[in-house]
């Protein structure tokens, strides 16, 4: 275990350092950050860079055998009604305990008080679960994905021609943090569970799609709120207000017993939901028992650290680095600087690395993994500068949201239904704890300082980054397949020569 905590260790600072970095490089030279916050920062990126590493060891000994288990075992029964059910109480467990939809869900309330906070997080609970249930039925049952895709994308875009602006970018923003480093290897282990029990045959993508399908609910669940919702969503004024400074250690432990009392609550319901599978259908050694709760009580601690760190230094820091930057050049100045901060944050992802080995491995060395890297990187660059330009000039996100669904549901039809599948579960990779906690911050500060509504022009910052991979990896997709079907040719050439 000690073994699998360095790395962790490695793997966090790995996605923590460059973002640090960046940030000491711009408090020595255009945004000198207010007296204290630069020793809350370096404190707060420890305690992220420890509490997640924590978490991940938790998670590695805890969530993944308990998700792959379940899965494995409620198919088993082949009681379609029971792995519905099951994958519904699942996803809603799993994402309540998701620490980047709780920074999400604490930034949007904060900015706009009349939103409930725990509805928020009820709803987009809900809409993971509505759609991991759907997601493990489409397994079972052998049905296509793309087909599900264009379904569900076609009607959510329906739905949100209905709802205002501010529901729309936080809905899109949802469905990014949800798929979050609890949820993804949690689902797609409850996935590989469901898979290797249902498949009758080879179908490459069966283990695969469930988080894509996943990352739909909590957009709709949230659009549906946006519809219903009656009361006033004006942003709120000091919403960017600086505190006093006040000693380093005081600052973070004040924010520690609710942190951690909201964390405990967050993952109550997957550790009872645990016990009731373990009575009525796991029926796992002790020891295994042990293992699985000792890995939801590393997760605890791993959590409650990487929210104190988060609040109590990386979200501050944000908001006052785009408060700074904003005014520079008439704001301009954040598009190159989002550039940068976009790819920094796709190569500081631990998730990234492990998709294009895996790609790599999948495309039998078609597509080197640095060049998915490379493809990564510029695409999210992009994207971060688009949502940077929404900030400066304040253009609605349906010219950026809309095109590119569009796009990327054209490139269903043509590329590989594995790269496909792919593709729409790696749409959060990108958007993991970095881009929640410091990319979403740096531009609702950024959006404050220029005068804007960062409700309607910085929410939708993650979606951006969320979407990148679906257009990225189907083009990779359709390389290979031209590849593939190049190479397939010269050997019938060969062959009929020969």
């Amino acid at each position: 275990m000690l073994t699998d905590f360095w790395e962790k260790i490695r793997e966090s600072v790995i996605s923590v350092a460059p973002i640090m970095l960046l940030v000491l490089i711009l408090n020595f030279t255009l945004a000198p950050l207010p007296e204290g916050q630069l020793g809350q920062f370096i404190l707060g990126g420890i305690l992220l860079i420890l509490g997640l590493s924590v978490f991940l060891v938790g998670a590695d000994i805890g969530m993944v055998p308990f998700g792959q288990k379940v899965g494995s075992a409620i198919t088993r029964k082949r009681n379609l009604p029971l792995i519905l059910l099951v994958s519904f109480a699942i996803g809603f467990a799993v994402t309540i305990a998701e620490p980047d939809v709780q920074v999400l869900a604490t930034q949007v309330t904060a900015l706009m008080p009349s939103l409930d906070r725990s509805l928020l997080l009820f709803m987009i609970a809900v809409g993971v679960g509505a759609f991991l249930l759907v997601g493990t039925g489409r397994i079972v049952l052998q049905v296509s994905l793309r087909i599900l895709l264009v379904i569900f994308y076609v009607l959510l875009f329906a739905l949100c021609i209905f709802v205002d602006q501010v529901f729309v970018g936080v809905a899109f923003d949802a469905g990014g943090a949800t798929t979050g480093p609890v949820t993804v290897p949690f689902i797609m282990a409850l996935g590989i569970g469901v898979a290797s029990t249902a498949q009758k045959k080879k179908d490459d993508d069966s283990s695969f799609g469930l988080v894509g399908l996943a990352s739909i609910g909590p957009i709709s669940a949230v659009a549906l709120m946006g519809f219903l919702f009656t009361g006033d969503i004006t942003a709120q004024d000091n919403a960017f207000a600086q505190e006093s400074p006040s000693s380093l250690l005081d600052h973070f432990l004040h924010l520690l017993p609710s942190v951690a009392e909201e964390i405990a609550l967050a993952l109550l319901p997957m550790l009872l939901i645990f016990f009731v599978f373990q009575f009525i259908l796991l029926r796992l050694p002790s020891g295994q028992v042990r293992r699985i709760v000792t890995g939801f009580v590393y997760c605890f601690i791993g959590l409650s650290m990487f929210m104190v760190g988060v609040s109590g230094g990386f979200s501050p820091v944000g908001q006052s680095l785009g408060m700074a930057l904003g005014p520079l050049w008439d704001g301009w100045i954040l598009l190159p600087l989002g550039m940068v901060v976009g790819a920094v944050v796709v190569c500081a992802e631990p998730a990234v690395w492990i998709l294009t080995r895996q790609i790599e491995e999948i495309s039998g060395g078609y597509i080197p993994r640095r060049v998915m890297l490379t493809a990564l990187s510029m695409s999210i660059a992009l994207a971060v500068l688009l949502g940077m330009l929404r900030v400066v000039t304040g253009i609605s996100i349906w010219y950026v949201v809309l095109p590119g669904y569009v796009l990327a549901l054209a490139l269903t039809k043509f590329c590989p239904a594995l790269f496909t599948a792919i593709a729409f579960d790696s749409g959060g990779v990108a958007s993991g704890p970095m881009a929640t906690t410091f990319v979403l911050s740096l531009t609702l500060g950024a959006s404050y300082a220029l005068g804007g509504n960062p409700a309607t022009d910085a929410f939708g910052m993650i979606a951006m980054i969320a979407m990148a991979p679906l257009i990225t990896i189907q083009f990779l997709g359709l390389i290979f397949k031209y590849l593939t079907g190049k190479k397939q040719k010269a050997e019938e050439k060969k062959a009929d020569a020969a």
